[in-house]
């Protein structure tokens, strides 16, 4: 007697053609790349962000994009400078956020107010580690269209705001 097979059919016949299908499909996907990992602030959402927190400095901008008079480019590297004050943050979405992030968080910790635009990546480390215990997040509906671009993002974003402790400004926790 003759088995019959389980399951669904194979589509490759070894485990090497599967991988390399899955890296040609992981190469084309929106979620897995982008052109670039610098997204300029779409001027309406700033605009309100502006009014209600009143920012001073842009710790992440370049001159053609930066939301404050006062700014830190690339050659600055925002990540080096204190932040005080007012902050705004919206950083490079690449490898190098969770660097930013943490130093939002630690701004805060000194006594900075930072808001930040972010993508929604609650599966990562540096949401879990600084994002969620010390911030108020707000999620925003559907996806935002950057600046300079023609089509909306393909990841949903989030505007995090990360408070001074309340040891710094001397209020009851």
């Amino acid at each position: 007697m003759k088995k019959r097979p389980r399951g669904r059919p194979r589509k490759y016949k070894t485990n090497a053609e599967r991988y390399r299908a899955y890296r040609l499909r992981r190469k084309r996907s929106v979620h897995f790349r982008s052109a670039t990992d610098r997204w300029s602030t779409p001027q309406d959402l700033f605009d309100a962000l502006d009014a209600e927190f009143h920012f001073t400095t842009d710790v992440c901008a370049e001159a053609n994009n930066a939301k404050c008079a006062h700014y830190f480019s690339p050659i600055d590297d925002g990540l080096r400078q204190p932040w005080r004050d007012t902050c705004w943050c919206n950083p490079p979405y690449g490898t190098v956020i969770g660097r930013w992030v943490r130093k939002a968080y630690e701004a805060a910790q000194s006594g900075a107010l930072v808001v930040c635009l972010l993508p929604a990546r609650c599966d990562t480390r540096w949401w879990h580690e600084y994002v969620m215990p010390a911030a108020e997040i707000r999620f925003l509906k559907g996806r935002l269209k950057f600046g300079g671009t023609h089509n909306s993002a393909p990841f949903p974003s989030a505007v995090v705001i990360f408070r001074p402790s309340p040891a710094m400004t001397g209020e009851p926790p």
